[in-house]
């Protein structure tokens, strides 16, 4: 794993600047601690930060082929480099090295651009052909790897986080204004775009080729498969065949030269993928788990279970909200953009814990975007289905009175309001965004905004784009509604969990690794009927049985929390009169986001307890800390800020 960066001048007698490289290198350098390394000739340059995995004596990049005529630099690992690598070499290519990331130049010499369809891992890399002239760039399928660009008349520049790009002096950042309503619905942005003025994300499983005169082309590779017209099998065929597939997957997770662990929650991703690392390498494992001061909130003593159970070497870090806060903008900064989830946060805190133990872990996610885990997936089939009946039979009229009473009655408190709003009691059945995308992810509706917004801004960007990068996913979906559900997630919220996971374990120098999402696993996933993934409300049966041999049963049957924060306690200290000071000084208002008065509406219910707004709040005091950090250079240096208060303190 590493970080990489890049330069491609358009112009013939323009020169990339080997500086201006180095400096975007070392913006992030927390990616490859190890080594670094830069190619540059004429108008191209590339660059790299190592994180020393595999082969760590001859691992060095840029890498070239045998004549020097290709250059690439590599983030990720290829699981099936060995296999591929006996081919390869059976078809006359000279290897230098052991790494997996010659491999990939290899197969780009034999097959070209379709040299990604060979490939099983995460990925993201770019290789200069000297020969063609052109820069090939390409990500994996289910994007666990980050790859961003921007593409102008005079150059293109790449790089594995959003503030490489930025490090160029003719780069500003800027605030793409026109996705604040996407972002206060979903909290991120589910298509190519990203929250930066001409910056852009390479969408997974696509590449992306530009030619000497500034041509780009990008293509698609890889798609989330559509179920076929199989006929369903015992269900004994699909428990075994995923045990099988699994522990597959798991196993070539554990290449490396460096120490492996595990981040172990206590659900059942993280333990299934701790459980088979034991089994395979038949000895106890590192563990890391995070916990809250908050005991209500942790999940420590089910994680302790499990290390208990497998005999695991465990480690735990416990967090509290003054660590959290302090915590939040050097994590903004890291993430380049607003923090969607706060278990973020956590997820940093233990990669912390881990990087002075291992260099590598293995993580639980994916399993729930392609086993049906969420329990919004059982809830929206049966919300479905009852609303087909009520739409049937009772009056529309009668429908939207309800609906107003439950979103505005004052007898009613915050806890039921919420219950209620998510019923199809509750929504209008008429629309998918309101049914399904408000009522599961939206912290702010369409009309939520409408209320929120000034008129200026609403009146400059309407809010008729608010779903529509996630509904185009949506509407090319096919099949049962499960599997609509399943694909658009994959596509658009998955993507956003990887960018977490990578952002958050890269900030502490800790290569994480997702077996769930060994794309052969994903694609025989896929084929599973909607009646063997979900019984009753509860999903992931296949895995569950999977693994029934090496877990208990406590920790397999318990109710999924989906590693809940204190975040809402938190606000009812003073920490919420804090936020509300923030968001209303002169500086945050000047932005001419929001109404003044629709905010403070906003804090004054939630103190009443007449609604729960504490996603709202979280939303909002993210995206001012980031316009803070990430575009006006506030400080955000956490561990500077920590360093010196413990030295203070042990001199006191």
């Amino acid at each position: 794993m590493c970080g990489i960066a890049g330069i491609f001048e358009f112009g013939r007698t323009a020169q990339a600047d080997r500086m201006v490289l180095g400096r975007m290198c070392g913006v992030m350098a927390h990616r490859g601690p190890d080594d670094e390394g830069i190619y540059a000739r004429e108008r191209i340059a590339l660059g790299m930060r190592r994180l020393s995995i595999v082969d760590l004596a001859t691992g060095h990049q840029p890498l070239s082929n045998e004549n020097g005529s290709l250059w690439i630099v590599f983030n990720g690992e290829i699981y099936n480099h060995r296999s591929l690598r006996q081919d390869l070499i059976a078809r006359g290519h000279i290897y230098r090295t052991q790494s997996d990331t010659e491999t990939i130049v290899h197969l780009y010499e034999e097959y070209g651009k379709r040299c990604v369809d060979h490939l099983r891992g995460m990925f993201a890399f770019a290789i200069w052909d000297e020969n063609r002239r052109s820069l090939f760039l390409a990500r994996d399928r289910l994007g666990i790897k980050p790859l961003y660009y921007t593409i102008s008349s005079d150059r293109l520049l790449f790089g594995s986080e959003i503030k490489v790009i930025l490090v160029h002096p003719r780069m500003r950042a800027e605030f793409r204004r026109a996705a604040l309503r996407e972002f206060l619905a979903f909290g991120y942005l589910s298509g190519e775009e990203t929250f930066y003025e001409d910056i852009s994300k390479l969408m997974p499983g696509h590449t992306l080729e530009v030619n000497e005169a500034g041509k780009a082309t990008v293509e698609q590779y890889w798609d989330v498969p559509r179920q076929g017209e199989a006929v369903i099998r015992d269900e004994s065929y699909y428990i075994q065949s995923y045990r099988n597939l699994l522990e597959g997957a798991v196993e070539s997770h554990l290449m490396s030269d460096v120490p492996l662990g595990v981040f172990l929650s206590g659900g059942v991703d993280s333990s299934a993928v701790a459980a088979l690392m034991t089994k395979i390498r038949r000895q106890p494992v590192e563990t890391f788990s995070v916990g809250y001061r908050e005991q209500s909130y942790s999940e420590l003593p089910y994680a302790r279970v499990v290390a208990q159970h497998l005999s695991s070497v465990h480690h735990e870090v416990l967090i509290g909200a003054e660590e959290f806060f302090k915590a939040l903008p050097f994590l903004i900064w890291h993430e380049d953009e607003p923090i969607v989830w706060p278990s973020s946060v956590a997820l940093y805190f233990v990669a912390e814990l881990a990087r002075s133990r291992v260099k590598v872990v293995l993580t639980g996610e994916g399993s729930d975007e392609t086993l049906a885990g969420y329990t919004r997936y059982a809830f929206t089939l049966k919300n479905s289905a009852f609303d087909r009946i009520y739409r049937a039979t009772v009056p529309q009229s009668l429908r939207a009175a309800l609906r107003h009473g439950i979103s505005r009655s004052k007898w009613i408190n915050a806890e039921a309001r919420r219950k209620l709003s998510h019923t199809f009691l509750g929504l209008d059945g008429e629309c998918w965004c309101s049914f399904y995308f408000d009522n599961f992810y939206s912290a702010f509706s369409a009309s939520q905004q409408s209320e929120l917004l000034t008129d200026d801004f609403a009146a400059a960007y309407p809010g008729e784009a608010i779903y529509e990068n996630t509904l185009k996913y949506w509407e090319r979906s096919s099949g049962n509604l499960l599997e609509r559900l399943l694909y658009t997630d994959i596509k658009t919220y998955l993507v956003e969990l990887l960018m977490k996971q990578d952002n958050m374990s890269m900030a502490a120098s800790i290569e994480s690794r997702v077996p769930f999402l060994d794309h052969v696993l994903v694609e025989w996933a896929m084929e599973v009927p909607a009646s063997i993934q979900i019984r009753g409300m509860a999903g992931k049966r296949i895995l569950k049985k999977a693994v029934q041999d090496l877990l208990p049963n406590s920790i397999l049957y318990r109710p999924k929390l989906g590693f809940p924060t204190p975040w809402s306690g938190w606000l009812a200290g003073p920490q919420l009169d804090n936020i509300e000071r923030l968001l209303l000084e002169s500086r945050t208002l000047e932005r001419g986001y929001f109404q003044v008065a629709a905010l403070r509406k906003l804090f004054r219910e939630h103190r009443a307890h007449h609604r729960d707004h504490y996603d709202r709040i979280w939303r909002l005091l993210n995206l001012e800390l980031w316009h803070r950090v990430c575009l006006e250079g506030e400080p955000h240096d956490y561990e500077a800020n920590v360093a010196a208060e413990s030295k203070l303190g042990s001199v006191v």
